[in-house]
């Protein structure tokens, strides 16, 4: 099962559906950070079917090494406690991850280490903010636009809603934080 590392061709199945493709550094970074864990179904060509990430063999190792996030206190001295992330069901096998309702989680994203100001700044240059935050299509179809005028506009009305908060995500599905 080993591939390529610099190959993006790994997907998982997170709490907002499939996810992918990543490259193999990606998905262990997101099990450091515990976005996935032993239990998180993956994929990647040439596999049969979707596997636990433990089975894994490069990934053995990677989970959770950061520990897992813990929220910190509400305001009047109660805590929460953690929550207890809600997985979805597997699919069977040869069945298609898309399309259904969409379910219902209550799991807190870990904090991105990405600025939403930075990035907003940085999208005055077409597509540079959209790199940024790991959403490189978007950044590359502003890059191509701008070459005819209005992709400039977009670019820059796109930072602006980066700015405004527009943008809850980073590309690997990380809260921004400011």
């Amino acid at each position: 099962m080993n591939a390529p590392p610099g190959k993006a061709e790994w997907y998982y199945v997170g709490h907002y559906g499939q996810l992918g493709p990543l490259t193999l550094g990606q998905l262990k970074e997101l099990a450091v950070d515990g976005v996935i864990d032993e239990e998180t179904f993956v994929w990647r060509a040439g596999m049969s079917d979707w596997l636990p990430a433990k089975l894994i063999p490069d990934l053995k190792g990677s989970f959770g090494v950061s520990g897992p996030y813990i929220p910190p206190p509400v305001v009047g001295g109660r805590s929460p406690g953690v929550p207890e992330p809600v997985r979805p069901p597997v699919p069977p096998a040869g069945a298609s991850l898309r399309g259904g309702p969409p379910a219902v989680h209550h799991f807190q994203a870990p904090v991105s280490d990405k600025s939403r100001v930075l990035a907003g700044v940085l999208n005055l240059v077409p597509g540079f903010g959209r790199f940024y935050l790991g959403y490189s299509a978007h950044g590359v179809l502003q890059l191509i636009s701008s070459l005819c005028g209005i992709g400039y506009l977009w670019s820059l009305f796109d930072g602006i809603y980066i700015l405004l908060g527009g943008v809850k995500y980073d590309g690997y599905g990380r809260r921004l934080g400011d």
